[in-house]
């Protein structure tokens, strides 16, 4: 109207232009009619996929161990650095080398650069993923003098893979956003996010419940990301101790995704790789340990990164058959009922690590388990309370799958995922690893209650 009263334009002009607009749309309209959908109609994909409990070889040859073991601890011969820094890389050599036993760190590193030299591209996010939360990485060092910056998973060979490490914000939605996209338009890349702890992850729950649990299921949208959540409880308090494991468990169905708490370098060294190298795309859980990167009890001997391949469930090698009770366990809590058991020489009582506890390989678990005395008394122990942790999950399927009933042992239900004093804390794991062991308690046998007289009129 205001272009009328102006002058600036006619009726006529105004209807032709309308007639144009609805010429268009009318033809538009006509022609989308005449396209042939090519989606294929179905009531439920199907995503269920029974190969990704396959075996993928992720064995390396001892000589390109060593190989590598060399490249990982070499820097410029200009370059001071700190003491400790200096003997972590040396120490590093010798592991690779077989003089000592593997931690963590260097067999994460040893993973991270077979695949790098293979051909594979990695990218690491997180709060502190360049020395690691624990100081266990260690991925940069620096010159004390020049502040100068040397990576030596990036300088392993001319024709190596890309390999990036970042320390990201405290916003970890928008960085695990990023990260899921990042994965998306780089498929072939391992791109791996890292919580500070692992409790820190709801702060990107949205991320995980709309896209990184359930864009396969929505949209047949697959990603190879990888999510590490330090996890454990070592008396730290209630925002410190929990990855939240069981909200992860809770969101599994349709062979969506991995769920892993594994316990010794080598299992973590085979899971790092399988992740990288298997054809089927899902994304991955890892629950990564704290207290145990430096633990001499979670170590592995070089030999186990040149056999073999993860290992979903991990015997007892000090009860490998025979037992009356079997103890099934995942993660740390392992290696406090390992203590009770040798402190106390119990020959009876054999501890089972699932190492993969979802999708559960009920098959490796059932052949297992026939190792040993089929009136054994089958416990799950675990360090969370009873209403977090793997228990709410695995109680149904467990149950169906095991001829009797399974027997629960851990903290009480809890609104909160852990105490904050450090003495209940060693109370209640103390506590909790001795009644894994004690024997059930049988009901005493009542007497039958005399019958009452008759009193006399």
């Amino acid at each position: 109207r205001r272009l009328l009263d102006a002058g600036l334009i006619t009726e006529e002009e105004i209807e032709k232009i309308r007639s144009q607009i609805n010429t268009v749309s009318e033809e538009a309209l006509q022609e989308s009619r005449q396209v042939v959908s090519k989606i294929q109609p179905r009531l439920k994909p199907p995503l269920s996929c029974p190969a990704l409990l396959d075996e993928v070889p992720t064995a390396v040859p001892a000589k390109k161990i060593a190989e590598l073991g060399v490249a990982i601890s070499t820097i410029p011969a200009d370059y001071q650095i700190n003491s400790k820094i200096r003997k972590v890389l040396d120490t590093r050599r010798a592991m690779a080398a077989g003089e000592t036993l593997l931690d963590w760190g260097c067999a994460e590193h040893l993973a991270f650069a077979s695949l790098l030299t293979a051909g594979t591209p990695i990218r690491l996010s997180g709060q502190d993923s360049r020395r690691g939360t624990f100081s266990h990485r260690h991925s940069a060092v620096y010159d004390l003098r020049t502040r100068a910056r040397y990576i030596p998973l990036k300088n392993l060979s001319k024709n190596q893979a890309s390999f990036c490490v970042y320390n990201s914000p405290l916003s970890e939605a928008a960085v695990l956003g990023f990260d899921y996209g990042y994965s998306l338009d780089c498929p072939d890349m391992l791109v791996i996010w890292e919580a500070q702890f692992g409790d820190f992850a709801n702060g990107a729950q949205t991320q995980i419940d709309q896209y990184i649990t359930s864009s396969e299921s929505k949209w047949g949208t697959t990603s190879r990301l990888t999510l590490l959540l330090p996890h454990g409880y070592h008396g730290q308090g209630p925002e410190h101790s929990s990855a939240r494991l069981e909200r992860f468990l809770q969101l599994c169905a349709e062979d969506n995704m991995a769920v892993t708490y594994p316990t010794t370098p080598a299992n973590y060294f085979h899971l790092v790789r399988r992740q990288a190298l298997r054809k089927i795309i899902k994304p991955l859980i890892v629950l990564t340990p704290k207290g145990l990167l430096r633990d001499s009890r979670a170590t592995s001997p070089v030999a186990d990164l040149t056999r073999g391949a993860f290992q979903e469930i991990l015997p007892d090698p000090a009860v490998p058959k025979g037992a009356r009770r079997v103890i099934l366990c995942s993660g740390k809590v392992f290696y406090d009922l390992q203590d009770y058991q040798k402190q106390h020489q119990i020959t009876d009582t054999a501890i089972l690590r699932l190492e993969q506890i979802y999708p559960l390989h009920t098959q490796k678990l059932t052949d297992l388990l026939s190792r040993h005395s089929p009136d054994a008394e089958i416990i799950w122990c675990q360090e969370e309370s009873e209403n977090m942790g793997a228990w709410s999950h695995l109680a149904l399927r467990l149950s169906a799958l095991l001829p009797k009933p399974i027997r629960y042992v851990g903290r009480d239900s809890s609104s909160s995922p852990a105490t904050g004093s450090l003495i209940i804390h060693n109370m209640e794991q103390n506590q909790l690893v001795q009644e894994a062991f004690a024997p059930v308690p049988t009901p005493s046998k009542k007497s039958k209650p005399e019958t009452p007289r008759k009193k006399k009129k």
